[in-house]
């Protein structure tokens, strides 16, 4: 069977594209927690980015191979959300 160099070269971009992924850090928190499952497990490594603090981050962590860290797209220096006032009358 013979394969002409275009047949190649666009079955080489299908194989080679690869699905799209979220984001990993959700910025609506501070703090991520770096999980290691390691190879054996099967589960590879993730970022949870569910806490509000460090020291409520290390205290789920304790115990796991996991690190936690600041969250580097958290808006930092965004300015408060202003008050919502409701209408009276």
């Amino acid at each position: 069977m013979r394969f002409s160099f275009g047949q190649v070269v666009i079955a080489g971009a299908v194989l080679a594209a690869a699905p799209a992924h979220a984001q990993t850090f959700d910025p609506r928190f501070p703090v991520c927690m770096h999980v290691y499952s390691g190879a054996s497990s099967g589960g590879g490594e993730w970022y949870d980015c569910s806490f509000a603090s460090l020291s409520q981050c290390r205290g789920t962590a304790a115990g796991r191979a996991a690190t936690c860290d600041l969250n580097p797209f958290y808006p930092v220096n965004a300015p408060p959300p202003r008050p919502r006032r409701g209408r009276s009358g």
